[in-house]
């Protein structure tokens, strides 16, 4: 079963994290697949919105770990930039449901959508100084656009969760629904802008980003550098080692 179900039905493409038996962890196939599945929608002038969904009890654990261990991150065609840049320019409006935990591109990918439908048990987190790393998906400046700097600097630096209340308050989140609702809100939400002229909807939301986007892809990009390079370090290879063995890191 494909880890990234992708369905189109009445002007909403719907793409499903279902890969529960890993938390809904992000693998390099299933980036790519979220990749041509934006840009297939982008391009079908019958699609005017997208949602991405995970499970009533996790939306997604983050990259899978495993994963880059074995597939380690070049900056040049790697399938996680090709989605990060596809998320961040695409040109119509972008619904998320998020439930349970979201961290790492859980969260950060929120950063690029324009409504999210939380669950009351969604628990958000972006612990990347905890794996010796760096922020990613241009979070490093939006996040602290959206949050302010001493709440971004508190999220980013210790990498704690934060939950839906706390999501609502800083404006991350829409509104917060049971987790059993969150995806049917989402997919109400994605109906109600695909009811609306699509040139009115795309307009619109290039107005909105429009001062920001050179921006956001410019941090996309040196951030993305400075992941790759921290990779490498000793840092990073002791926290994914530990990871992998149950244990806390030694740094």
């Amino acid at each position: 079963m494909s880890e990234i179900l992708i369905h189109t039905d009445a002007g909403v493409t719907t793409l499903t994290i279902n890969r529960l038996e890993k938390k809904n962890s992000f693998t390099a196939a299933m980036y790519a697949a979220c990749a041509d599945a934006l840009d297939a929608a982008q391009s079908d002038s019958t699609v005017r919105t997208v949602v991405i969904q995970g499970h009533a009890t996790v939306f997604s654990a983050g990259n899978d770990i495993g994963d880059f261990q074995r597939a380690p991150v070049s900056r040049e065609g790697a399938p996680v930039f090709r989605f990060l840049r596809a998320i961040a320019t695409f040109p119509k409006p972008l619904v998320a449901a998020v439930c349970g935990p979201a961290v790492g591109i859980g969260t950060t990918l929120l950063f690029h959508c324009d409504l999210v439908v939380a669950g009351d048990n969604a628990a958000f987190s972006m612990p990347f100084v905890n794996l010796g790393l760096c922020p990613e998906a241009g979070s490093s400046l939006l996040v602290p656009q959206m949050m302010g700097y001493h709440r971004a600097a508190e999220a980013l630096l210790l990498g704690d969760p934060f939950l839906a209340e706390a999501a609502l308050e800083v404006g991350l989140v829409n509104r917060i629904v049971p987790p059993a609702e969150a995806n049917a809100e989402a997919q109400m939400l994605a109906r109600k802008l695909a009811a609306k002229p699509l040139e009115s909807l795309m307009e619109t939301k290039r107005l909105l980003k429009k001062v920001n986007l050179p921006q956001v892809l410019e941090r996309i990009d040196e951030e993305a550098l400075s992941f790759g390079r921290m990779l490498q370090q000793p840092a990073a290879k002791q926290a994914f080692a530990a990871f992998m063995e149950k244990r806390k890191p030694v740094f």
